[in-house]
C-alpha cells in the first residue's frame, strides 16, 4: 500500500511517519522538497505529486494553524485549509484511494458544557474555524473514501505548542497567569498518530467505517490545570522550574485578549471512535506526564 504523507515535518506528521512505516510504505512530501513537492499553497505542484505517485492512501497532516494570523490572512488561510483539501479529495474520489485529514474543536461554537458528538450543529467563531470547517465540506462533498478525525489542544515533544511554552516560561518568570475559564483535553501527536495506524488498518479491511471520528484524549482540564500539572511533574524530574505552584494563577479570557475569538467549549465526545474501533483512549494527564518527562531528560 502505497502512502502519500503531507505535513511530515509538524508535530502530527513527524509521529505520522513513525506509526505509519509498518502499515504502508510512506512517501513523504515536504513543503521545501524538490523531489516530491507538498506545499498545500501550490495548487500545480501538489496535483502533479498526486498525479505521479497514484497513492493508495493519502494522509493531510498539513494545515494553517496561527489562529490570530488567520484573522486578516485569510485568503492563505482557506487556501491551506480548505481549497487544498478540496484538491486532495477530487483525486482521491478519482482514483478511489482513501484521504486521511485532520480538523479541529474549533468548528464548533464553544457553547455549553456537554461534549460536541460528530453530528452536532457547527458555529466555527474564528477564520481558522471556517476554514478548517470548509475543507471538511469540500472533502464531503468530493464523494471520496475519508477518514476525517476532530482534534484538540495538539502537543509534543517539538514545535511550537501550549506544554512546551509552559516549561520554558517556568523556567523564566517567577508568576503566571493561564487562562482557567476554557475547557478541553490535551491531545499528543504521538496518539493521534497511533490512532490513526490502527483505524487505517481496519479500515482498510472495512471501508463501511470511514467517516468523521472524535481523537482526543480521555478526560477534561483548563489551560490553568494543564499548565500545572505539566510544571509541577517538570519540577519532580529535577526541571530548573523558577516559578513556584502558588505562582501559577487562574485568569478569564477576558484577560488576555486576542484576535481570534476562542471556544470555552472544546470538548470533543470519543464514543464513536472507541465504540467502533475497541480503543481505549489514555487521559490527558498520562501523555502530558510522558512528554514533560522526555522534554526534562533532553
Amino acid at each position: 500500500m502505497k502512502l502519500l504523507l503531507l505535513g511530515p515535518n509538524g508535530q502530527v506528521g513527524w509521529e505520522l511517519q513513525r506509526a505509519l512505516a509498518p502499515v504502508a510504505h510512506v512517501l513523504a512530501a515536504d513543503r521545501k522538497s524538490v523531489s516530491l513537492p507538498g506545499d498545500l499553497e501550490f495548487p500545480d505542484a501538489l496535483s502533479a505529486t498526486l498525479r505521479s505517485l497514484q497513492p493508495d492512501v493519502i494522509v493531510n497532516a498539513a494545515a494553517y494553524t496561527a489562529v490570530d494570523a488567520a484573522e486578516t490572512d485569510i485568503a492563505r488561510a482557506r487556501l491551506i485549509n480548505a481549497a487544498a483539501p478540496g484538491i486532495l479529495a477530487a483525486h482521491a474520489a478519482a482514483s478511489a484511494s482513501l484521504l486521511i485529514h485532520y480538523s479541529t474543536d474549533y468548528v464548533f461554537d464553544g457553547s455549553g458544557t456537554q461534549a460536541w458528538r460528530e453530528g452536532d450543529h457547527t458555529g466555527p467563531l474564528n477564520v481558522y474555524g471556517a476554514s478548517k470547517l470548509e475543507g471538511e465540506h469540500l472533502i464531503r462533498s468530493s464523494g471520496c473514501r475519508h477518514l476525517i478525525f476532530r482534534t484538540s489542544w495538539v502537543y509534543a515533544n517539538r514545535g511550537e505548542n501550549f506544554l512546551r511554552t509552559m516549561l520554558r516560561l517556568a523556567t523564566e518568570r517567577e508568576r503566571l497567569s493561564v487562562v482557567d475559564d476554557q475547557h478541553g483535553a490535551p491531545t499528543s501527536a504521538e496518539l493521534i498518530a497511533d490512532v490513526t495506524a490502527h483505524v487505517l488498518r481496519v479500515v482498510t479491511q472495512d471501508p463501511r467505517l470511514e467517516g468523521t471520528y472524535h481523537l482526543v484524549a480521555a478526560g477534561v482540564t483548563n489551560w490553568h490545570h494543564y499548565a500545572r500539572h505539566a510544571i509541577d511533574e517538570a519540577r519532580r524530574c529535577g526541571h530548573p522550574v523558577r516559578v513556584a505552584d502558588e505562582a501559577i494563577v487562574p485568569c478569564s479570557s477576558a484577560d488576555f485578549p486576542t484576535a481570534a475569538r476562542r471556544p470555552r467549549n472544546s470538548r470533543l465526545a470519543t464514543d464513536k471512535l472507541r465504540d467502533v474501533f475497541g480503543l481505549t483512549l489514555p487521559s490527558w494527564q498520562q501523555g502530558v506526564t510522558r512528554t514533560v518527562r522526555e522534554l526534562c531528560s533532553k
